[in-house]
């Protein structure tokens, strides 16, 4: 075991190793060759390229190194994209203060079977006069930037569970292709 994967359970550590193909042997060597591809995208600004953040992309695609390298410039370029959502990225900023007290998302206590952390939204409670979709979007990708600091979630994953019970016309018409394109982007 390495120090990058100190704090994980056994349990997790075989199921790393099991469905990841993750193998602390070649766990160095692993996040070299992903961090040697980040000079072929002279494009993208590589903000970080610490070991602890390129381990994140390689347990996302398996320890598929393409993939995870794929996955890595995909995160960038959308940030880089996408620059007036990241501008004031923190919880202190006023629509995502705002929608994170009206609990979005909402974390449940307790994992999943699968040690999954679950997240619920309620879209039905999403007050427009506060807050924007936008700021809801930027609340979920803030929360999940701080979730995936914990190496056991980047194993076991999240769940979110989204209600769109209740949900109005007039808050659907914010849906626009758009934002729909934006949100999927920023989740995946």
């Amino acid at each position: 075991m390495t120090h990058l994967q100190a704090g994980l359970s056994p349990e997790t550590l075989e199921k790393a190793r099991l469905e990841l193909n993750e193998n602390p042997d070649t766990l160095h060597q692993d996040i070299q060759e992903v961090r040697d591809m980040v000079i072929t995208r002279p494009d993208i600004g590589f903000l970080r390229t610490d070991d602890a953040f390129i381990l994140r992309f390689l347990r996302a695609r398996k320890f598929q190194h393409f993939e995870a390298f794929r996955l890595l410039a995909q995160y960038f370029e959308y940030r880089q994209q996408n620059l007036d959502m990241f501008k004031s990225f923190k919880a202190t900023d006023p629509g995502i203060k705002q929608a994170l007290k009206d609990g979005f998302p909402g974390g449940l206590a307790n994992l999943d079977h699968y040690g999954r952390k679950i997240l619920v939204l309620f879209a039905a409670n999403w007050d427009q006069s506060r807050y924007t979709l936008v700021d809801i979007l930027r609340v979920i990708l803030l929360s999940l930037e701080a979730m995936i600091e914990d190496p056991e979630l980047q194993v076991n994953g999240f769940v979110l569970i989204i209600d769109w019970s209740n949900f109005t016309f007039k808050q659907a018409s914010k849906l626009t292709p758009s934002m729909l394109r934006l949100a999927i982007e920023g989740l995946q």
